[in-house]
């Protein structure tokens, strides 16, 4: 009986402790903050983002090809869709830029008509219809049912290696295409081969050209299961027993045996060389299967989400948070090998020996709020970012505007890797050559190319002389004053007065009589006419890139206080911004630019150049309006939807303008080392800062309606002032913001 009682106690406590283990490992699994992420947001409308796996700024981006053309499908997928043609490796993360797709895989269960290769999408032998229920995605995951042959796909990655996994529901003819003639958009391929080396390894090149002139990578692919039989194609032509093709559209269909109805793939790229390719899948893929794959990359995923952890009631406010912080890391991308290569435009080979290279640098968008939450969060990646821009400077003698597959593309106004540096040295971050950084910067702009040499001659670009003449001229006084920062800190004064003197180029725009920012001619007298503020034309017979008037006339980040002196002072500024937000959202003109999309008023969320604009009451000594605007913002242009991204993500940007802003902090203008206190969504936030601190935020009484602040203090210290450094948040500590339904006038008090 005794020993009965033992056993009896025994049991119940270890029921107890099962039970509380059960529940601590279902806490866990709920707390995984990839659970928040939706990788479809963004899919539809005009976010232009993928929903397949990749790393964090991983090399590969496996995911599916709906094989339409046209603007809303760049990322090669949009939500809308019902026909998948493929899963390529390499994807553009809501760009808005119709490259990459390369290296086309897709299983099928029938032989198929290999001359049909290379063709639109309705012509592909090999393409198939799905459904969104049978589709899901999380951070490095991604699984569809293919309709018409009844496989199951799923696609994982790690930074280097992507990996598939097909499971054939019946088996007829187990098998896959490879079609290195598939393109959509602007990519077209050049010359391509593909070579079965052995039953379990395939090898092969794609280059191609498109927005990007040289695109070359290489490529190898290994199998779970010995390939039986395979078949080859060259621009339409279908070989006969050869296991290789090389021509400009070439592919293959592989069989399996019959008895295969499970089949995981394994596929590596480089940039440089077919040994590369091999060395990067051996090195980081050939240890592991898909499964492990999967594990690996959630664990890495949720590391990378938990940087910054947020309370609040709101699940929903949870999934948008999460999946832009999870956006916020998919660009830019990894372009040198495990060995450190990556090619340069010139075909020239680099060596990143003490650094990882980067492309995708999409930077006229990300050094407004995506770089700059890297200085906070992620200063390895941003140092690496800046030590890869160096090394195109060594090829192209200016350094980068917009690069791709290590291709300067030459797109966007302004050199923003200027901004970039200027915000990341100021910051701190200077594990790279400073005096080569800051010699470039200088050459960068005392060059002729771009418009420059009439911005030199004239102290703007006039509207007769370029298109986009007020926007580039905006831009590159912004670059000026990124310059003249870093040349005061390395004591060149000489430097620093020039370029601090032509940063005040915009002052040449301004029309005291509308108030706006406008195109002035090379007699430096006359304004352009006939004008309209809302006149939109695109890029061409424009004074404006990608808007109007009213969207660009506020593009001066760093010197606000000079724009509000224009306008007359802060109540006359104020009244003008306010005009913004609820003038008329009409366009005109014969070629409105797409990219004008997040009306509010005139105000446009889905493009950048309006990001910084609701931040400026700041500085008009009316932040109030600052946090009305800026919540309004958070509540109507970001949803859980996949049309929940009011315009192109822009390889991280409009995700990063929420994460920032929702936090209720925002880079107004980066390479001030300053943040502008919004209004934050969230009840509490702590960010785990690169340097090992954390910085919390705490909004007391924060509603729907209690958006206003009614005061502040830093580290328990009454704040009077509407930023914060960046020195104090990587220092660590608390900002604490008590939140009110009416807005508090006095505050800060002056």
């Amino acid at each position: 009986m005794k020993h009965f009682k033992i056993i009896l106690l025994f049991l119940m406590v270890f029921a107890f402790f099962s039970c509380n283990n059960e529940k601590d490992i279902k806490k866990t699994k709920s707390e995984l903050l990839t659970s928040y992420v939706d990788p479809f947001i963004g899919t539809g409308g005009h976010g232009h983002t993928y929903p397949g796996a990749t790393a964090p700024f991983g090399m590969v981006q496996p995911s599916p090809d709906n094989g339409t053309l046209g603007w809303d499908w760049c990322s090669g997928y949009h939500i809308t869709d019902t026909i998948i043609s493929g899963f390529s490796q390499l994807h553009l993360s809501g760009t808005g830029i119709g490259d990459l797709v390369d290296v086309l895989l897709m299983p099928t269960n029938k032989e198929v008509d290999l001359s049909m290769f290379g063709k639109k999408k309705d012509s592909l032998p090999y393409k198939s219809s799905f459904s969104h229920d049978n589709e899901m995605a999380s951070p490095g995951y991604y699984s569809v049912r293919l309709n018409d042959p009844k496989i199951k796909v799923e696609l994982t990655a790690n930074d280097y290696v992507a990996f598939h996994k097909y499971t054939f529901e019946n088996k007829i003819t187990p098998s896959f295409i490879i079609d290195l003639g598939f393109a959509i958009n602007w990519d077209k391929p050049t010359s391509s081969s593909v070579s079965l080396a052995d039953n379990t390894r395939i090898t092969g090149t794609r280059f191609s050209t498109g927005w990007a002139k040289n695109q070359k990578v290489f490529f190898v692919i290994e199998t779970s299961e010995p390939i039986k039989a395979s078949k080859f194609v060259k621009d339409g032509v279908i070989l006969s027993d050869v296991n290789s093709s090389e021509g400009i559209k070439t592919g293959g269909q592989f069989f399996f045996d019959k008895s295969v109805n499970e089949v995981e793939i394994k596929i590596a790229l480089s940039s440089v060389s077919l040994t590369n390719a091999i060395e990067n899948l051996e090195k980081k893929g050939s240890a592991i299967d898909f499964d492990k794959a999967k594990v690996q990359i959630g664990e890495i995923w949720n590391k990378a989400l938990s940087k910054i952890q947020i309370k609040t009631e709101r699940d929903s406010l949870k999934t948008i948070f999460y999946s832009a912080l999870y956006h916020t890391q998919v660009a830019p991308v990894l372009y040198s090998d495990v060995n450190g290569d990556f090619r340069l435009q010139n075909d020239s080979i680099a060596k990143a020996s003490s650094y990882k290279a980067y492309s995708t640098l999409s930077l006229w968008d990300v050094f407004r709020a995506e770089t700059p939450l890297l200085s906070i969060i992620d200063t390895q990646t941003l140092n690496d970012m800046i030590q890869s821009m160096l090394a195109y400077y060594d090829v192209n003698g200016a350094l980068p505007v917009w690069v791709l597959s290590g291709n300067e593309t030459g797109t966007m106004p302004g050199y923003h890797s200027i901004s970039v540096i200027s915000d990341a040295y100021l910051k701190g971050i200077r594990n790279y050559d400073v005096d080569k950084a800051y010699e470039a910067m200088k050459k960068t702009m005392m060059s002729d190319a771009n418009g420059l040499n009439y911005y030199k001659k004239y102290g703007y670009i006039p509207f007769d002389k370029l298109d986009q003449s007020v926007s580039i001229s905006l831009n590159y006084a912004y670059n000026d004053y990124c310059v003249a920062q870093i040349a005061k800190d390395l004591g060149k004064d000489d430097d620093y007065n020039y370029f601090l003197n032509r940063s005040k180029a915009y002052k040449n725009f301004y029309d005291s009589k509308s108030g706006f920012l406008r195109g002035k001619s090379s007699n430096k007298v006359d304004f352009h006419e006939p004008f309209d503020p809302k006149m939109s034309n695109h890029i061409k017979d424009t004074d404006y890139t990608e808007g109007n008037a009213w969207q660009h006339s506020w593009n001066v980040m760093h010197d606000a206080e000079g724009l509000i002196e224009l306008h007359g002072g802060n109540d006359a500024f104020a009244k003008m911004t306010d005009q913004l937000f609820v003038e008329s959202s009409e366009l005109v003109g014969h070629n409105v630019s797409a990219d004008i999309t997040g009306l509010i008023g005139q105000y446009a969320h889905g493009n950048e150049p309006s990001h910084h604009i609701a931040y400026m009451f700041n500085k008009a000594k009316q932040p109030w309006r600052t946090q009305y605007w800026v919540r309004k913002i958070l509540d109507t242009q970001y949803s859980t939807l996949p049309n929940g991204l009011s315009g192109n993500e822009d390889a991280g940007q409009m995700s990063a303008w929420y994460v920032m802003s929702s936090l209720g902090i925002y880079p107004m203008n980066p390479a001030s080392g300053q943040y502008e206190i919004g209004s934050p969504v969230f009840d509490e936030a702590i960010i785990k800062t690169s340097n090992n601190t954390e910085f919390k935020i705490v909004a007391v009484n924060n509603s729907d309606k209690n958006f206003y602040i009614k005061s502040a203090k830093l580290n328990d210290k009454e704040l009077n002032r509407t930023y914060i450094t960046h020195k104090e948040l990587v220092a660590g500590g608390i900002l604490e913001l008590e939140m009110s339904a009416e807005p508090n006038k006095n505050w800060p008090k002056n």
